[in-house]
């Protein structure tokens, strides 16, 4: 019988590649999870606690942070964060962190009117899908930090427009395609609410929930 993957390691996966898609400095682990230069005025730091993480060690986390832009990422569910809280955090979308195993599937058949561009750079592949004349339509990429590593998924996103026509498995099984490619055997991501339903309907596994907060917001 196959053994379920340990959600502390899924959660060291998804922190290794997350900064390889978006660019941020190299994690910096902490006895508690992960600290994440960013670099973006709205988004200046990340830290990343691991899910044995209880309302002690987050409260003590919590009080010596005094920049704006400052975010935290946890597993656990916005309702037993949401006490926890001291004036000036507020929270991101809810979310979900999930995985899936990879194995190369054949080539999705891109819709009629669309066209489907894809490219790699530093471990990096990004998938792009626009109208016949060149209007955004979908996107979507993938890390992949070393050989054997997990694949991160990161950022998949379809126009209003576009939604309800196949486009976002398009881009999840092109992206999955290009990391198994890449020797990676599994892939994680961190869902959105509405991309957990797709995401199921693929094959994916929700493992734990995923609370964004940040510090200062407008």
């Amino acid at each position: 019988m196959e053994t379920a993957p340990d959600t502390a390691l899924l959660a060291r996966a998804w922190v290794e590649g997350w900064v390889v898609s978006r660019s941020a400095a190299p994690p910096i682990e902490e006895s508690w999870g992960f600290t994440i230069d960013v670099g973006l005025v709205p988004h200046v730091r990340r830290h990343v606690l691991l899910p044995d993480a209880d309302e002690a060690l987050f409260r003590k986390l919590t009080a010596r942070i005094t920049a704006p832009g400052t975010w935290i990422k946890l597993f656990l569910p916005p309702e037993t964060v949401e006490p926890w809280l001291a004036p000036g955090w507020s929270f991101d979308a809810p979310g979900f962190l999930m995985s899936t195993a990879l194995r190369r599937v054949p080539d999705p058949d891109v819709p009629a009117g669309y066209v489907l561009r894809a490219w790699t750079r530093g471990g990096l592949t990004r998938v792009l899908l626009t109208t016949e004349d060149g209007h955004f339509a979908a996107r979507g990429q993938i890390a992949v930090p070393a050989v054997g590593a997990p694949g991160v998924i990161d950022q998949i996103e379809t126009s209003p427009d576009h939604q309800r026509r196949g486009l976002g498995s398009v881009v999840m099984r092109t992206l999955g395609n290009a990391a198994a490619d890449a020797g990676s055997p599994s892939a994680v991501l961190g869902a959105t609410l509405d991309g957990q339903a797709l995401y199921h309907h693929l094959g994916w596994t929700t493992h734990a929930p995923l609370t964004g907060l940040v510090f200062g917001a407008a």
